[in-house]
């Protein structure tokens, strides 16, 4: 029986070591030797206590990780086998099989259940991994637990509760990003958060965008725009106008931005612009935009390729078909999210072009404070970015295009 298992085990480790370079294969022996040494172990494994430091997991979570790395042995030792063929499963793996080590992964008390009460327990963990607090307390993330497992569904059956099942924690971890990418990087050391500028006579207590938004947000984006983020408008310090918005968002250097609004049913959501707030008479912008629910549900919703309509900012048009204001998704006079530019009211449907549902609690919104921030590229990313937003020659021919027929100079024929 045991030769039969060391055989699997060595099957899997040589099996695991193909999905690695040589460099690689020696970079994880070099870790292992080194969280060894650190355990007094002669080198032979890493212990649970120096594994738990290493990689910022604590408590259930931690211990969880541990025994899935370790094949369920009990016996407290990592072996460098286990690592590389953990490291192989959940970085070289298939999205599948990713997402299945995860699953039980989450499972901490390893019972095939999988429930709300189980997912608490393992966001508390994550928040106090990814801000780096040791508070026992769980009341600062409370609100933003909630709102992660509002967007999530229990539909197994597990006696008196309900339980996740398989499919809906994929479902889940598609609107959650960043929950997936934490999880999904759990064997590299802790992943950064966004650090959010504003000026020192800015009370912190009246934005909008808390620590824990930036990170759920930040989980649909590229690292290099997970450095800085600055604040570049503010309804309540600049006053609620269009105009003003726009002379905060324009010529700052910052291309991308992110757009957060508290409505006056108390929700917020929002979107991520990849473009420029610029004056365009048609929907403009790339697949990189999307739009975001914060509470009381969190969720993303990239675009799904149904259509293009993706980013909308129109200023001192005078026809209906072209509405003042800014805007994501949808279409005309049915937006993902429109804000006119009266800045007081504004709408948001469910839309194809993100998949997403209406994001407030009515359709018809009413915001209540609305903020921009602009994204602070990394420095070499700064060249690519400003090439990106030059547009094509068809989007500008579009727009031109669009001129015309408001004047009655284009033809009829269709685009």
């Amino acid at each position: 029986m045991g030769n039969s298992n060391s055989s699997t085990v060595n099957h899997r480790f040589t099996s695991a070591c193909r999905a690695f370079t040589q460099k690689k294969l020696e970079d994880l022996k070099s870790l292992f030797v080194s969280l060894a040494s650190q355990s007094q172990s002669n080198d032979s494994y890493v212990s649970y206590p120096v594994f738990q430091a290493y990689f910022g997991l604590s408590g259930s979570l931690g211990e969880r990780m541990f025994d899935m790395v370790t094949q369920h042995r009990k016996d407290g030792k990592l072996t460098y086998e286990d690592l590389v063929i953990a490291k192989a499963t959940y970085e070289k793996g298939t999205d599948d099989e990713i997402a299945e080590f995860i699953y039980q992964t989450l499972d901490v008390n390893a019972n095939g259940v999988l429930t709300r009460s189980d997912l608490e327990l393992v966001l508390v963990v994550v928040f106090k991994s990814v801000f780096s607090t040791t508070d026992s307390s769980t009341s600062d993330y409370k609100e933003m637990v909630d709102a992660l497992l509002n967007a999530a569904s229990f539909s197994k059956s597990t006696g008196d509760d309900k339980g996740m099942s398989f499919e809906d924690f994929r479902s889940w971890c598609s609107h959650v990003p960043t929950v997936r990418k934490f999880l999904g990087s759990l064997l590299t050391p802790p992943s950064s958060v966004p650090h959010l500028l504003y000026e020192d006579t800015v009370d912190s207590n009246i934005l909008l965008l808390k620590k824990e938004y930036a990170w759920h947000i930040g989980g649909a984006l590229p690292h290099h725009e997970l450095e800085e983020w600055k604040l570049l408008y503010h309804s309540s310090l600049h006053g609620q106008s269009f105009n003003t918005f726009l002379g905060h968002t324009s010529n700052t250097g910052m291309s991308a931005s992110v757009l957060v609004i508290k409505d006056r049913e108390g929700c917020v959501y929002g979107g991520y612009a990849s473009q420029p707030w610029e004056r365009h008479s048609d929907f403009y912008g790339d697949m990189k935009s999307f739009l975001f629910q914060l509470n009381p549900e969190a969720s993303i919703f990239r675009p799904t390729g149904a259509n293009t309509n993706i980013q909308w900012c129109a200023t001192n048009f005078m026809s209906e078909n072209i509405p003042n204001g800014i805007g994501f998704g949808g279409k005309i006079n049915h937006f993902g999210l429109f804000i006119s530019s009266s800045f007081d009211q504004g709408q948001t449907f469910s839309c194809t072009t993100f998949g997403s549902p209406s994001l407030s609690k009515t359709s018809r919104i009413q915001p209540e404070v609305i903020e921009c921030w602009g994204i602070v590229q990394a420095s070499n990313e700064l060249d690519t970015q400003h090439n990106a937003i030059k547009g094509t020659v068809l989007e500008r021919f579009k727009e031109d295009r669009n001129m015309l027929k408001l004047v009655g100079m284009a033809s009829n024929s269709n685009e």
